[in-house]
C-alpha cells in the first residue's frame, strides 16, 4: 500500500513548535470541533453549527471514511443536524482522487463556513483527498473563520500523525498511513478511548515519536478547539498523553473532564473554579477530600 502524504499536513507532521508563532499547534483562524465517537450529547453538533454561522450556515458533509461507493443527500447521517436546526447541508463524496482534484467538485466546499467528517476508517479520507484541491480548500474554510468537525475517524484525520491508520486493521497505533491532515500540528488523536478500554495505545506512538502530544477523547466528549486552546465538552473524559512531562513524576496520562481547558502551546490544563486551578502534571491534588 502506497502511503499517500498530505501535503497540508507533511509540514506539521515534522515540524517542532516554535515559540515565535502567534499559533503552534492549533488553527490560525477559525475552529475545530474533535468528538471521540457515537455523539449523543446534542450540545455538540449545537456548538459546531454554531461556529460554522448558525442555522442557514452552508455545511459540507464528507462520509468517505465510512466506505462507501456512493452518499447521496439523502444520506442518514444529515438527520442529528437537521434535528439540530441546519437547513443548508451538502453531501460530497468520492473515491476518485481525480474527482477530489476538480474544482467541480470542491466548488460546495468553497463556498462553505463548515466541514464535517464522519466516521469509520480514517485512511480513506487520506487515500480520496489527501494532497489534492479537496484537501486544500478543506483547510481555507478555517482560512475563512470556518469551523472544520468530525467523529470518530473524523477527530483522527484532524491530527498531524494519523493513529490507526493501518489499511488492515484499526488495532495497529503506527500503520501504513501515518499523515493526516494536520489542522492540529505535532498530535496524534485517538477515539472512544475509555469505550473501548483503548486509554494506554496512544503510548506507544509517544514512545516512538515523543515530540507529538498525544490526544485521546471518549465517546459522547469533544475538544473545540480555537487557536492553541481547548474547552472539553460532552460526558466523559479527554486523555493527554506528553512524554515531556509525568502526572506527579510516573503517570503516562492524565484525565481532562467537561469544562476544562488545555493550551496546546504549554501543553497545559486548567480547571475552571472561582479561581482557575492547574490540572495535570502540575497539580498536586485536584480532587480534595476525595
Amino acid at each position: 500500500m502506497v502511503r499517500r502524504l498530505s501535503i497540508l499536513a507533511v509540514m506539521g507532521f515534522l515540524a517542532l513548535p516554535t515559540l515565535g508563532n502567534a499559533q503552534q499547534v492549533g488553527p490560525a483562524r477559525g475552529s475545530l470541533v474533535i468528538v471521540g465517537g457515537a455523539m449523543r450529547d446534542p450540545a455538540i453538533l449545537q456548538r459546531f453549527i454554531e461556529l460554522a454561522g448558525g442555522p442557514h450556515a452552508a455545511i459540507v458533509i464528507i462520509p468517505t471514511a465510512g466506505g462507501g461507493d456512493d452518499y447521496d443527500q439523502f444520506y442518514g447521517g444529515l438527520n442529528a443536524f437537521r434535528t439540530q436546526g441546519a437547513t443548508n447541508l451538502t453531501v460530497l463524496h468520492t473515491n476518485d482522487r481525480a474527482v477530489a482534484d476538480s474544482p467541480e467538485f470542491v466548488k460546495p466546499i468553497t463556498e462553505a463556513t463548515g466541514v464535517w467528517f464522519p466516521g469509520g476508517r480514517q485512511w480513506r479520507l487520506v487515500d480520496a483527498y489527501g494532497g489534492t484541491l479537496t484537501e486544500v480548500e478543506i483547510h481555507k474554510v478555517l482560512g475563512r473563520g470556518g469551523v472544520i468537525g468530525g467523529s470518530s475517524a473524523g477527530a483522527s484525520i484532524q491530527g498531524s500523525y494519523l493513529a490507526r491508520g493501518d489499511s488492515q486493521t484499526n488495532t495497529i497505533m503506527m500503520g501504513d498511513h501515518e499523515v493526516g491532515f494536520g489542522y492540529l500540528k505535532n498530535t496524534a488523536i485517538d477515539q472512544h478511548v475509555l469505550r473501548r478500554n483503548r486509554q494506554f495505545d496512544l503510548i506507544e506512538i509517544i514512545e516512538a515519536r515523543p515530540e507529538l502530544l498525544g490526544i485521546g477523547i471518549d465517546e459522547n466528549t469533544a475538544i473545540v478547539v480555537t487557536g492553541d486552546r481547548f474547552e472539553v465538552i460532552g460526558e466523559s473524559y479527554v486523555l493527554i498523553y506528553d512524554n515531556q512531562k509525568t502526572v506527579n513524576g510516573s503517570g503516562r496520562f492524565y484525565f481532562l473532564a467537561p469544562g476544562d481547558r488545555f493550551n496546546l502551546a504549554t501543553r497545559e490544563g486548567s480547571r475552571p473554579t472561582r479561581s482557575t486551578q492547574p490540572v495535570g502534571p502540575q497539580e498536586r491534588n485536584p480532587w480534595p477530600g476525595g
